[in-house]
């Protein structure tokens, strides 16, 4: 899917789709030069975002949710700017034809049945699975591509600065080495237990950090495909006949080294292969002046490799180190020989039988779950409740009793076994009592339905509920304080001249030594250390937390080495290549902002507010646009 999906990315904006801008004389929620965008055509792709949005982050998004991200601005700008593109594609007279249209959807791995070939029933299942009948799908295409071609052209000539790319080399492979201790709980002595009145005076301060949080009482029904797929058995005669259908996907083809000589005609052609005839090794007869230069090694190749089709057909009926005679073909005249040859394979059905019956069963599994979501969305639709709906449908129905924001209960045990790459818990957080609530997407396919049956609110806990969490914060606040202190005089000492080494030795630390720090990648030393020594120059001193809030690490800088640019080196082309995709991106969205402004742009803001549901006193940041 992402191939054809991923024409639908445009660098300027938000994951979106372009839509039928039609419809002139309607009431209009923006306007940009002949083109109209009607309040209906923008409350569509307003809430196609706003539930694309919330199976992304795994939990439903508010109205005011999604006022919050700019998810409106985001829209109504990416919807203007598709207008602009579309009025200067048709300036400049730009198409695409029905049939390249048709070649980019059939070529797309994600539309291929088993056989490995295009498969309707496949194509309509992936875009109705995004919200897509098929005539919007191909004319989106269609639309999406010309405005490719116009965004490719903007910057295809664009070469970021060297400076930029050195620089962030630079950054990236700048390398340090430091020498350092580390201070531990251990060197803050002994903390005494606070008397009850101190440790009453404590909690009094920090009460809001002990209250109880907010317990919700969920209940959930859970369709995993995976789990769907293990209870379908596939016999192996219908293994069998999708074997033979893959059959070009388990087969690899036979390669072949091909070295081949071109001559200026065919009489030097005949004339070459008759001393080869008579004996004259064809490696000699490559070595020979003025052939030397007509030498080409086609590597190893498969049949389907080689352009032209007579050389290809020749090569593949030579045997082994044999040599052909002259073959005239689309490109010249030339003289083959197969160095080396590379039988092809095909896998037994035996080999790849298991693999079969997963994707036979994986393949029934995702009719089987669409199924049972239709089940469950006709009983929501005649009222029913999460727990009815189990009990009708004979699903198994789970209740987590109480639980917080964090996922863990009442007995700070975090709840086991959740839903794999569903939000449950920030979801069911979302909701109320009550609310029928769209599923959730499972990682790898199927859906969790949920329901929020209780709420217990947040409370302030007294003194004794939590004494040993109260008891455990002091002392490690207080811990806290003492490795300050320390460290803030080790550090004192060394920016006096004192060496580390003596330091260490009067505090009975270790010295450690670290070389070949980066910023990124290093794991020998914690984040925040890493990220102090790069902000410290060298021979400096400085000091970050270490593993956790109960321990410093106390450095120096002891070298520092800046890598050689290389402009030609694999890193530095990368670095590049992302350097263009920012520049192109920045550059076509200045272009699209000049279109909007030479076409003329023009936002009916009270239309805008009355798709998205609210009114119009609401004001909105409309810059940008």
């Amino acid at each position: 899917m992402a191939v054809v999906v991923g024409f639908l990315i445009l660098a300027f904006g938000v994951w979106g789709i372009g839509d039928i801008f039609r419809g002139f004389g309607v009431f209009t929620v923006a306007k940009v030069g002949k083109s109209e965008i009607s309040t209906e055509q923008f409350r569509v792709r307003y809430n196609e975002q706003l539930q694309q949005f919330g199976r992304q982050i795994g939990r439903p998004v508010t109205p005011d949710q999604a006022r919050a991200f700019g998810l409106e601005q985001q829209v109504l700008g990416q919807m203007i700017a598709f207008a602009a593109l579309d009025e200067r594609a048709r300036q400049l007279r730009l198409g695409i034809s029905d049939a390249e249209v048709a070649k980019r959807i059939t070529e797309d791995p994600a539309f291929r049945g088993f056989n490995g070939q295009f498969d309707h029933n496949v194509f309509l299942q992936r875009i109705r699975d995004i919200g897509y009948t098929e005539q919007r799908f191909v004319f989106e295409q269609r639309q999406t591509t010309v405005r490719r071609q116009i965004a490719e052209a903007i910057g295809a000539r664009l070469t970021p600065p060297k400076a930029v790319a050195e620089a962030l080399d630079h950054f990236r492979d700048e390398e340090r080495s430091v020498d350092y201790v580390t201070l531990d709980a251990g060197k803050a002595g002994d903390v005494p237990v606070p008397a009850p009145e101190q440790l009453a005076a404590y909690f009094e301060e920090r009460k809001v950090a002990f209250r109880a949080p907010e317990y919700r009482k969920v209940q959930l029904i859970t369709v995993s495909q995976q789990e769907v797929a293990g209870t379908i058995e596939v016999g192996e005669d219908e293994a069998k006949r999708v074997y033979q259908d893959r059959l070009k996907l388990y087969s690899t083809p036979d390669r072949r080294q091909v070295v081949q000589i071109s001559f200026p005609n065919a009489e030097d052609a005949k004339l070459a292969s008759e001393r080869i005839a008579g004996g004259l090794a064809f490696d000699d007869l490559a070595k020979e002046p003025g052939f030397a230069d007509r030498v080409i090694d086609l590597g190893t190749v498969s049949k389907t490799d080689i352009i032209d089709p007579t050389v290809a057909n020749t090569a593949f009926d030579l045997a082994e180190g044999a040599v052909s005679g002259p073959v005239t073909g689309r490109f010249g005249t030339v003289i083959l020989r197969v160095q080396k040859i590379e039988p092809g394979a095909t896998k037994s059905f035996a080999e790849v039988e298991a693999e079969l019956k997963r994707d036979i069963a994986a393949d029934r599994a995702k009719a089987e779950v669409n199924k049972i979501r239709d089940k469950v969305d006709e009983e929501f639709g005649g009222g029913a409740r999460l727990e009815e709906i189990a009990q009708k449908l004979n699903m198994k129905l789970r209740t987590i009793e109480a639980v917080d924001r964090s996922g863990r209960t009442p007995e700070s045990e975090q709840v086991a076994d959740l839903p794999t790459g569903a939000d449950v818990i920030n979801s069911a957080f979302n909701s109320e009592i009550g609310n029928e609530n769209d599923p959730l997407q499972l990682t790898g396919g199927g859906y969790v339905w949920y329901d929020v049956a209780n709420i217990t609110p947040s409370r302030e806990r007294k003194l004794d509920e939590v004494k040993d969490r109260v008891e455990a914060r002091f002392r490690e606040d207080e811990i806290v304080k003492r490795l300050n202190a320390k460290t803030t005089e080790i550090v004192d000492k060394l920016k006096l001249g004192t060496s580390l080494a003596d330091v260490a030795a009067a505090d009975g630390l270790k010295v450690d030594t670290k070389w070949g720090l980066k910023r990124q990648g290093t794991e020998i030393l914690p984040a925040r250390v890493i990220a102090q020594v790069f902000r410290t120059a060298k021979d400096a001193v400085g000091s970050a937390e270490g593993q956790n809030a109960t321990e410093r690490v106390i450095f120096r800088v002891t070298d520092i080495k800046v890598p050689t640019f290389d402009a030609n080196s694999a890193t530095v082309k990368g670095i590049t290549d992302q350097l263009k995709g920012a520049y192109n991106e920045e550059l076509l969205g200045q272009y699209v902002t000049r279109l909007e402004n030479d076409l003329g742009t023009s936002i009916n803001q009270a239309a805008v507010a009355q798709a998205v549901g609210r009114t119009p006193s609401q004001n909105q940041n409309q810059s940008g646009f």
